[in-house]
């Protein structure tokens, strides 16, 4: 009987260790075909081209054509130069607006708030449109420009002003987003630490550089990163705003991995494109924790 006993008992025991596996078991399995296998079978799509509608191994081949592809490097050119200036601009003014939203002197917060947070839920394409057709010539833009007595400018169709316009749009977007994770962040910095400056005579400036700006170095960091990734998978505001012109001028890493698999249907040489985004990102990330994470 009392082995009878202890059997059940053991079975009882062996079927609660794997209640937990089953519960987990459906978005394991999920996460491993939709995830997984798409990493590792575009990894291995990278090493093979196409030769007659079968792929065949080429060995590292696609990444020497990298080094030598012009059009690649000139997106990654576009891509750095947006991301260099966009993302130090926005992150900037993101901790200015979050600082001011953050004021006890501001009446109407939550109106203000929601009206910078609102771009962020906004559709990619409609507000890429809404920025293609305010920034034509004939635009709102242009003939507020020409109000006030200056030359209409080419946002779309000059290399530079195309770029300058990629930025303005990406960053009225990504402002609000940004400043809600600071706000957050700043309302979690003691209060005794901004009156026990004030006492010691630092001004409201002393104080934004030597307590908030430190305070907020880990969500900063934090950001930048996320910043730095979106930049480097840019594709929506240039596709819209400038199908990547002119001339390449806007043309990035992510439009050219879509224009390389999609349109011309390269796969091979696309997941090679992929990777190399995989890598600087890795890299980035790792150059931004070395430089302004802690040494822990």
């Amino acid at each position: 009987m009392k082995s009878t006993e202890a059997i059940s008992t053991k079975g009882k025991f062996k079927s609660h260790k794997l209640a937990p596996y089953l519960f987990i078991a459906p978005a394991v399995i999920l996460f491993a075909i939709f995830m997984v296998y798409p990493i590792i079978s575009s990894l291995i799509l990278s090493f093979q081209t196409s030769e007659g509608g079968v792929y065949v191994f080429n060995g590292i081949e696609n990444y020497k054509r990298l080094l030598s592809d012009s059009i690649f490097l000139t997106a990654l050119k576009n891509t750095f130069i947006i991301m260099i200036i966009q993302v130090p601009l926005m992150l900037f003014l993101a901790i200015i607006v979050a600082t001011l939203m953050n004021s006890a002197l501001l009446k109407l917060k939550g109106f203000f708030r929601v009206s910078f947070f609102l771009p962020a839920v906004t559709s990619l394409v409609a507000y890429a449109i809404i920025f293609s057709i305010m920034l034509m010539d004939d635009g709102i833009i242009n003939q507020f420009v020409t109000w006030l007595g200056l030359d209409a400018i080419p946002w779309l169709s000059h290399p530079i002003w195309a770029k300058a316009a990629l930025i303005l749009a990406m960053t009225w977007r990504w402002v609000g987003y940004n400043m809600v994770i600071y706000l957050a962040a700043l309302q979690n910095i003691p209060e005794d630490m901004y009156e026990a400056a004030s006492i010691d005579g630092a001004s409201k400036v002393r104080q934004f550089f030597s307590i908030t700006i430190p305070q907020l170095k880990p969500v900063i960091l934090f950001t930048a990163i996320l910043s730095t990734i979106g930049t480097l998978q840019l594709f929506d505001e240039p596709f819209t705003l400038t199908k990547g012109g002119p001339s390449d001028a806007t043309l990035t890493i992510g439009m050219y991995l879509y224009q390389t698999g999609f349109r011309y249907f390269d796969f091979g040489y696309a997941s090679t494109i992929a990777y190399v985004i995989v890598v600087l990102i890795g890299i980035l990330t790792f150059i931004q924790f070395k430089v302004t994470g802690d040494d822990k």
